[in-house]
């Protein structure tokens, strides 16, 4: 899974293997460590009963919940990125759940074999 933080909004890109995990576990969890014991958790959440979308942080967890009907929607097409909005006193965060692609021109070092296919991949484009 990737975090994008930029400002109030909040992007998690997750790979084919963790919406798998995600679908049959109801969770999917990362870890970024700071040293000292110290770590900021990132998760994605099926939440059964939710509407809508929503980001909650406690306790160094940045938890997304998706509801449940949205998630086996997004998994089962080819839909790329659930979205809200999510107002909070005076506040918009904008948050994104997106699939993650393979990169078009392979980059050294990086394995992205567990990546969704690029829409673009047979289209000669490269950037």
């Amino acid at each position: 899974m990737k975090l994008r933080i930029k400002g109030d909004s909040l992007r998690i890109r997750v790979t084919q293997g963790e919406l798998r995990d995600f679908l049959s576990q109801g969770r999917v969890e990362e870890r970024i460590h700071f040293g000292a014991g110290r770590a900021l958790a990132y998760r994605l959440a099926m939440d059964r009963g939710a509407a809508q979308l929503t980001a909650h942080f406690d306790r160094d967890v940045i938890e997304v919940r998706i509801p449940e009907k949205a998630a086996r929607e997004w998994s089962d097409t080819n839909l790329v990125t659930l979205e809200n909005t999510q107002s909070q006193d005076g506040a918009d965060l904008k948050i994104f759940v997106e699939k993650d692609f393979a990169c078009l021109q392979p980059r050294p070092g990086e394995d992205e074999s567990d990546h969704f296919p690029h829409p673009n991949a047979d289209s000669g484009v490269i950037c």
